[in-house]
């Protein structure tokens, strides 16, 4: 019998969580020279054990390592895979008090190649903890292009651009032989240029920068399903959906609408992760598209707003959600990570979510799990 590689899980959770201050600390005081590479480790070590037994007390059936070893959600892959510089884009964070600030975005500089493991070796630490089931994050390649649009990549190096895309699919294959044979059976893929080519002004942007919004969404589709093909039988690939998150701040609006089809009938993914936590992120009419086979994870409970979102609300828009797919193709999730942004230097603002409120999140997800579907 196949081994089916749908979650069965009725609560996830997206990634990273709120770095602890002697973390935060120690990683300032190794990029400025004053703290070894072996004393951040260790710093790093003892973290990451505390954020995996707190996700295993509070109930969460799969743990992170709350990707305590990168300084941002996307800094681990550009730190591992040789090629990339990463610069302001032409794309902007921004809030509702009317405050922006530009977002980086990698270039492809050089050729791209993998010079060490991405995940690997996080995962192994996991494994080596954990009790419970583990996954690890890492971004989609899609990421590697958006922002920068025709200068994302280097024609000088690239004269063709096919050529830049058969690397990086080469290097998520290579990341996905290892991490597989290390133990996972769960790797979650970040996305977020899909979610904001539903944006019409950002759709416009990329059109002004010679492109075409909707040959982008069916490029950056087949680029992720060349990444991930082959893959075993038994490992389960998700995919978490934002409109970007950088300490409360995001970059785009607008539903699934424009991407419904593309996303859940092309995605040869098992699982998705979805924004759906503000009015930005549109209704879940586009959830009438998830097939049988597949799951997706209501992203209602905001790391972005502080207030703790009540039981009873999160009841009705589960229901809401499930006039358009069956409970069983559906799971709740936060809208994003807790600490995306980390220690990144374009992080600006201060995040409104404290450690505290991190928990009762995660806290009321658990129950709220419980209570729609009698697990989580």
């Amino acid at each position: 019998m196949a081994v089916s590689r749908v979650p069965t899980n009725a609560v996830d959770h997206v990634g990273s969580l709120k770095r602890p201050p002697e973390l935060i600390r120690a990683w300032k005081a190794w990029e400025a020279g004053d703290l070894d590479f072996e004393a951040l480790r260790k710093v790093q070590d003892d973290a990451i054990r505390d954020a995996i037994a707190l996700q295993e007390n509070l109930g969460l059936p799969i743990v992170t390592d709350g990707e305590f070893r990168r300084g941002g959600w996307s800094r681990g892959f550009l730190n591992a895979v040789d090629g990339f510089e990463f610069r302001a884009s032409k794309l902007t964070f921004r809030n509702e008090e009317g405050f922006s600030t530009p977002s980086p975005a990698p270039v492809a500089s050089r050729k791209v190649r993998r010079k060490q493991p991405i995940v690997t070796d996080d995962f192994k630490f996991i494994k080596s903890v954990a009790k419970n089931r583990a996954k690890v994050t890492m971004p989609s390649p899609s990421h590697m292009h958006f922002g920068q649009f025709k200068d994302a990549v280097d024609r000088k190096v690239y004269p063709e651009v096919e050529q830049y895309w058969d690397d990086m699919i080469a290097v998520f294959q290579q990341e996905m032989r290892d991490v597989y044979a290390a133990g996972c059976r769960y790797l979650q893929l970040d996305e977020v240029p899909l979610a904001l080519l539903c944006d019409e002004s950002i759709r416009k942007l990329s059109r002004d920068e010679g492109d075409d919004p909707d040959k982008l969404i069916a490029l950056y589709v087949d680029v992720l399903n060349r990444a991930i093909a082959g893959r075993p039988d038994d490992l389960t690939i998700g995919m978490h959906l934002c409109r970007g998150n950088m300490e409360g701040l995001w970059m785009g609006d607008g539903g699934y609408g424009r991407i419904e089809e593309a996303l859940f009938a092309n995605c040869n993914v098992d699982a998705f992760l979805l924004e759906y936590d503000s009015p930005r992120a549109g209704d879940f009419g586009p959830l009438r598209h998830v097939p049988a086979g597949k799951r997706a994870y209501l992203g209602i409970v905001s790391t972005k707003n502080p207030v703790l979102e009540s039981s009873d609300d999160l009841m009705r828009r589960i229901d809401a959600a499930a006039k358009y797919a069956p409970m069983d193709r559906l799971g709740l999730c936060p809208q994003c990570g807790f600490s995306s942004a980390a220690m990144s230097k374009f992080a600006v603002l201060p995040n409104k979510v404290t450690v505290d409120i991190q928990t009762l999140k995660i806290e009321r997800m658990v129950e709220v799990g419980r209570r729609a579907w009698g697990h989580v």
